[in-house]
């Protein structure tokens, strides 16, 4: 049994890091995160876990992360409305991951396995959240990846890895930083290590760097207009005259964005349910539209048809006489669970290249967006709804994708923010929809498609991250305690 003076001690060190590294998550991570706080995150923890018991390392580890998660608990709970027992399986497994990650970086270190513990926090994490995106009705959400956003070099590594990638980095540098000043190992034993790791963090963000810089050649571009309306009246309509007089306000909107040069047309997610007995009225609106100004309109609607509903976004093309359709893949559980999933991905060529529609939450979910990448798509437009406290983590989700396939996206939800960016994740024009009755946001976009190396191999870096903790377990099963 230790000392008094020892017990106090180790309570000061288990308090401390609890607080800072909660601290650290809450304002790195959640809706508005702070970007280079997250790199810094764990490092507290990963500190006191070479002076902690494994039973205090395992409950600081613990709280320092389920304290920092609550700063989503408002947006689950109210903004939507997530029952309390499911919010606790939302923000418990999270925490209970990184306690055992750092419970297993400690028993390395002590064994004096420099290069495992190194590698374990972040192999451990990306096996997680990649388990939770296989799994998960939800994907890529809660991606510590998205917390660096406003961070441009680092987000080219998603083009090569996936958003895997970018998580793998934010565990490797603080758990290198800890293992270094732990003062269980010489500089001797770790230089060989620090220096590979700066050479390849230097190699990550000097791909991000080049990346951004790097000479492309001219890419055809389209004028593209957003278009939104946030007042309560406007979010969803079902009768034929308000479904008809909303249209017509949208109409309107979109006539002013065409006179200026708009080429394509996107609104929101779901603006009108459709019924058999107005549909063709409904078409009869927005067609004569697209063919008068020449621009292609992509409006999304519930259409209900027979025993179907169906998330549809509908498609109307100059000079046509009916609009295509392309219908949601992933519905958000509770609030969509009576609608029909779709199935089948939308493209169209245009002059500019080959352009592709997806819906809101069908962008969380990467492998559908590989698969648009695949196909070659150079812009894709994207009707959407977000919860307001969520519009820009949800939409600079969306904007990753982009990264990771190589294209252009055009995305206007409601209660959200307007967005056109870039393939490489730059931000060409946003607009919050809150910030009058009808918003609307106008720019160009490059129709450029640039083949990446996650659009060919997807989640090979995940599996490598696979192989890499076998290989820190099988190495150190046997391996006896040295400290």
């Amino acid at each position: 049994m230790g000392s008094r003076p020892d017990l106090l001690r180790g309570i000061t060190i288990a308090v401390a890091a609890v607080l800072i590294s909660s601290a650290g998550f809450c304002f790195g991570s959640g809706l508005q995160p702070i970007w280079w706080i997250t790199w810094l995150a764990p490092l507290p923890v990963l500190l006191a876990a070479s002076r902690l018991s494994a039973r205090a390392t395992f409950v600081a580890a613990f709280l320092a992360s389920a304290i920092g998660e609550l700063n989503l608990w408002h947006y689950l709970r109210h903004s939507i409305h997530i029952p309390l027992p499911v919010c606790l399986i939302l923000l418990i497994p999270p925490a209970l991951v990184f306690a055992l990650a750092v419970l297993l970086f400690r028993r390395l270190l002590r064994r004096g396995a420099i290069w495992q513990a190194a590698l374990s926090v972040p192999a451990v994490w990306v096996v997680w959240e990649y388990t939770l995106s296989l799994s998960s009705p939800h994907s890529t959400f809660g991606s510590l990846a998205y917390t660096q956003m406003e961070f441009l070099p680092i987000l080219q590594f998603a083009s090569a890895t996936g958003v895997l990638g970018i998580s793998f980095c934010l565990f490797l540098l603080p758990t290198t930083i800890a293992l270094l000043l732990c003062g269980l190992h010489t500089w001797r034993h770790t230089r060989v290590l620090a220096a590979a790791v700066c050479l390849f963090l230097a190699a990550v963000l000097g791909f991000g760097y080049w990346r951004l810089q790097q000479s492309l050649p001219p890419a055809p571009s389209v004028r593209v207009g957003l278009i939104a309306s946030d007042l309560p009246e406007n979010l969803i309509v079902e009768d034929r005259d308000s479904v008809l007089r909303l249209l017509r306000d949208y109409s309107a909107q979109a006539e002013v964005l065409a006179a200026k040069g708009a080429q394509a047309i996107v609104m929101p997610e779901k603006i009108a349910v459709l019924l058999d007995s107005y549909r063709d009225s409904f078409d009869a609106l927005l067609q004569p539209l697209a063919n008068r100004t020449g621009a292609v309109i992509v409006v999304g609607v519930v259409d209900i048809a027979g025993k179907s509903r169906w998330n549809e976004a509908r498609i109307y093309f100059p000079g046509l006489t009916v609009p295509s359709t392309y219908n949601k893949h992933h519905m958000v559980p509770g609030f969509e669970s009576n609608l029909t999933i779709g199935t089948t991905r939308t493209e169209f060529v245009e002059p500019s290249g080959r352009w592709g529609v997806t819906i809101c939450k069908d962008m969380d979910f990467p492998q559908l967006s590989r698969q648009y990448a695949n196909d070659g798509t150079a812009l894709l437009l994207v009707p959407a709804w977000d919860f307001s406290a969520d519009g820009w983590l949800h939409g600079r989700m969306a904007i990753l994708r982009g990264v990771e396939g190589g294209f252009s996206i055009a995305r206007a939800p409601k209660q959200g923010i307007l967005t056109l960016t870039d393939d490489r994740g730059r931000v060409l024009g946003e607009q919050d929809t809150s910030s009058a009755p009808f918003v609307t946001l106008l720019g160009s976009l490059p129709v450029r498609h640039d083949r990446t190396l996650y659009s060919r191999f997807g989640d090979l870096f995940a599996w490598l991250c696979i192989v890499l903790l076998v290989w820190i377990f099988l190495s150190t099963v046997k391996r006896p305690a040295k400290i």
